[in-house]
């Protein structure tokens, strides 16, 4: 009978060994890209690594406030013909690009600079805080807006305590592109499947301080959602903007206190030094 209980005691152990190491301390999930950012030559390039085709529709931690463009980018032409272009630089006037609008700095020029996506492609926008259901397959369709062949861009700002590591789960259809902090970590042209499917958990680099996402996506037809969460530990150990704001001036007075305090002729130094690069 001793050995009996050994056995299933060993086996217990063994089972939690196994599931410790198959879910790290992300809460669901397995880590199945790291080593980012992207690399130049991979920015519009898939993922190397197979699929997971991971239902998180149980996660409670999916981001559902958001900062970004009142109109989607409209009669696109198709994901695979608007992805490689920087709709951002093109509607700004070259005031900022796409990968500025994942930056401190490029975030505050929102303030000051609205888009023009030009009369084919919706007019004028500005920018606003939405809401989003992730249990929604068209969540990224816009009321009165386009519901085929457009791209939308999301922003929210998380606000670490230190340095740290993350992992980050996208859910999309069709085309998305991820930005923190200047920085690309993730390109994939092959939506998930379902708006809470996920194919890649992704380790990702937070900084001490605000991080600005930027979630591109760029609708084909049918189903149109974007969905984004990170793991349990980031979530804990985090805060997320938009929170309690409802509009651009709320927006900016939640996150002042997660933003680093600089002097006027400090930031335009460092705009002029980013523009140049």
């Amino acid at each position: 009978m001793k050995k009996v209980y050994l056995h299933i005691l060993i086996t217990i152990i063994s089972f939690g060994i196994i599931m410790s190491i198959s879910h790290p301390v992300y809460g669901i999930g397995k880590v199945n890209m790291d080593g980012g950012p992207l690399k130049e030559a991979d920015l519009l390039t898939n993922p190397p690594v197979g699929q997971l085709n991971e239902d998180h529709s149980g996660v409670d931690t999916w981001i559902t406030k958001w900062y970004g463009p009142d109109k989607n980018y409209a009669n696109s032409g198709g994901f695979g013909n608007s992805a490689p272009k920087d709709l951002i630089d093109l509607s700004s006037g070259g005031k900022i690009n796409q990968v500025e609008l994942s930056t401190i700095e490029g975030l505050m020029e929102t303030k000051k600079t609205d888009l023009d996506w030009g009369e084919n492609n919706g007019g004028a926008a500005g920018w606003e805080v939405f809401e989003i259901d992730p249990a929604n397959a068209h969540n990224m369709q816009k009321e009165g807006g386009p519901v085929d062949n457009f791209d939308s861009y999301w922003i929210c700002v998380i606000e670490a305590k230190k340095d740290m590591k993350a992992v980050m789960s996208p859910a999309h259809d069709d085309y998305a592109q991820i930005w923190i902090n200047g920085e690309k970590w993730y390109n994939n042209s092959t939506w998930t499947g379902a708006a809470q499917q996920v194919d890649y958990n992704i380790e990702v680099q937070l900084q001490k301080g605000a991080n600005v996402i930027l979630f591109r996506c760029g609708e084909g037809g049918g189903h149109a959602y974007a969905n984004l969460h990170f793991d349990d530990a980031t979530h804990n150990a985090v805060k997320y903007y938009p929170n309690n704001a409802d509009d651009q001036a709320s927006f900016f007075k939640e996150v002042a206190g997660a933003l680093p305090v600089e002097p006027e002729d400090k930031l335009t130094t460092i705009w002029a030094d980013i523009k140049r690069n």
